[in-house]
């Protein structure tokens, strides 16, 4: 996954897509996402008809999606992912990573079967992949200093705050058609707009909640501030969400992956990868 997975579009009305929570069992703990329905049932792939070994493309540079260890071994969430569906398939599975801007030029050139990187279903993509279902979404959360009052992120709640947001993206656009009552202060980046909330420059901070969640995990965030309201996943600000990507046409992979994937997230699989690479989780 790179930074062109989170290139994100600015038109769409308010909506809030719906979400299946799993609980990891505490009331306190992370809100674990689903994506599939318990009573869809998918058919079954023939064994015969599937490849003995999945070829996997990703990159070695986005932690936790995708990275490479102390020891050059290939770590993160989609790769334990992409072995969960490989062992769900009972087939080999082999990972490579190359460079983001390469990835649907290898799968082009069989250099693999499927990419698990954060490549965007975008219209342009579609042109040249086929993609699975979701297996996860890129939602926008509010952030606020943990002594914040509020529990809940309605405009009318936000309309007396002020509001950090990298200015350009499509979070300041969603802010200033849904949020427009509150006072939007737009920074030129991320570290910018992050420092105006635990200076107390803003009272919130709103943005992407993946990266938002990675910060509110580190050092560097000392415990300073949680999520407040949300989550927000209007697609057509906020993108389709992460999915698998194979050749345009493989529809007997792609539909294999799409059960495979559906199978882990039953057996609860799913879950245990979610929290482990997400501790702070951001829906």
């Amino acid at each position: 996954m790179g930074a062109a997975a989170l290139v994100l579009a600015f038109a769409g009305p308010l909506t809030v897509a719906p979400l299946h929570a799993q609980s990891p069992g505490t009331a306190a703990g992370p809100v674990v996402p689903s994506f599939w329905s318990a009573s869809r049932r998918l058919e079954r792939p023939d064994a015969t008809r599937l490849p003995s070994t999945i070829r996997f493309l990703t990159t070695d540079d986005y932690p936790p999606f995708n990275f490479a260890a102390a020891d050059g071994a290939l770590m993160g969430f989609n790769v334990d992912l992409a072995r969960a569906v490989c062992a769900e398939l009972a087939v080999t599975c082999t990972i490579q990573p190359v460079a983001f801007d390469t990835l649907l030029d290898a799968l082009e050139q069989n250099k693999g079967d499927a990419v698990i990187a954060g490549v965007a279903a975008s219209p342009a993509n579609r042109a040249r992949a086929d993609f699975s279902e979701h297996y996860l979404g890129t939602p926008a959360r509010f952030v606020g200093r943990g002594d914040i009052a509020l529990t809940a992120a309605s405009p009318a709640e936000v309309a007396s705050k002020s509001v950090a947001v990298v200015g350009g993206t499509a979070h300041e656009a969603y802010l200033r058609a849904f949020f427009n009552e509150a006072a939007i202060r737009p920074y030129p980046d991320a570290a910018g707009a992050r420092a105006a909330l635990t200076s107390g420059q803003a009272d919130l901070l709103f943005g992407d909640g993946i990266s938002l969640s990675l910060w509110l995990n580190s050092a560097q965030a000392a415990g300073c501030c949680r999520f407040v309201g949300g989550p927000f996943t209007e697609s057509r600000y906020f993108g389709d969400g992460l999915a698998v990507a194979v050749k345009p046409g493989n529809e007997q992979l792609r539909r294999a992956i799409d059960y495979a994937l559906q199978r882990v997230w039953e057996k609860g699989v799913y879950t245990d990868l979610y929290l482990r690479w997400f501790p702070v989780g951001f829906y």
